[in-house]
């Protein structure tokens, strides 16, 4: 066993101009997981690879993405998120460091994520939220949309809610909350389950639109479930209006950490 820290860092991130989390060639631009290792190789001159609770796509947020990597550098863990924060674009912030145990693992150790999808559903976009949030004018049935929500809340096979190009090998998920609110013209939809497809949250989020419009009933919910079909259901949703929210990692359940969405 070498001697090396297993170091774990709580990230937000602004995805507008990234070509998503994961470390691409060079030519596609710049991604949150290349732009964290240089940085880091700056730091300390010495290069290591990130693994991710979650790698979100091009123009997707995060408030609490979690990474971990080795590093034989003998930097204090409490110094690591502003020695971080000096080099990274304002765009990018660490906003916590721990020392992780020989085995945690960013992704494989989640017990569940939460993320949440926003709609600006007022008939003129709200020109300070355009890049966090999906501008839909026409009047969604929000009401019909979390109706329709609940239908997803327990485990299924998400197969119609995965878009192609993923990789997992199994398509069997549980969601322990599909929650729609909406305050005066913002609606978000709230996702938390113990992992997600390709996609899989910005399909859901399409699809309540569909029903918000009344082009779904809310009934027709478990017949997409069930055809496992990815046809049947809505478009995918624009990624400026997802936000990786949190992972968590302990035994709590979500109802434990967030009392006031249950």
């Amino acid at each position: 066993m070498d001697d090396k820290r297993n170091i774990c860092l709580k990230v937000a991130y602004d995805g507008t101009h990234y070509h998503g989390f994961q470390r691409q060639p060079e030519f596609h631009g710049p991604t949150i997981q290349g732009t964290l290792e240089t940085v880091w190789a700056k730091l300390v001159e010495e290069e290591v690879t990130l693994n991710t609770a979650g790698r979100t796509d091009t123009g997707v947020h995060a408030a609490g993405q979690v990474v971990n990597f080795r590093t034989g550098a003998r930097i204090p863990v409490d110094k690591i998120p502003k020695a971080f924060n000096s080099l990274l674009p304002r765009d990018i912030r660490i906003l916590a460091a721990q020392e992780a145990a020989e085995d945690f693992h960013a992704r494989f150790s989640a017990k569940w994520k939460r993320y949440d999808y926003q709609i600006d559903n007022r008939p003129v976009a709200d020109v300070f939220t355009r890049l966090y949030s999906l501008h839909e004018p026409v009047k969604l049935d929000w009401q019909r949309m979390r109706q329709g929500a609940q239908y997803l809340v327990g485990r299924h096979n998400f197969k119609a809610f995965s878009a192609a190009g993923g990789t997992s090998k199994t398509f069997e998920r549980t969601l322990y909350l599909c929650q729609v609110a909406e305050n005066q013209g913002d609606i978000r939809i709230t996702c938390i389950g113990d992992g997600f497809l390709y996609n899989m949250v910005r399909i859901i989020a399409g699809t309540l639109v569909y029903v918000g419009k009344k082009r779904i009933q809310p009934e027709g919910i478990p017949d997409i479930l069930t055809s496992l079909d990815r046809t049947r259901g809505g478009v995918t949703a624009p990624p400026q209006g997802l936000t990786l929210s949190y992972v968590h990692y302990g035994e709590e359940l979500p109802e434990d950490i967030f009392p006031e969405l249950f």
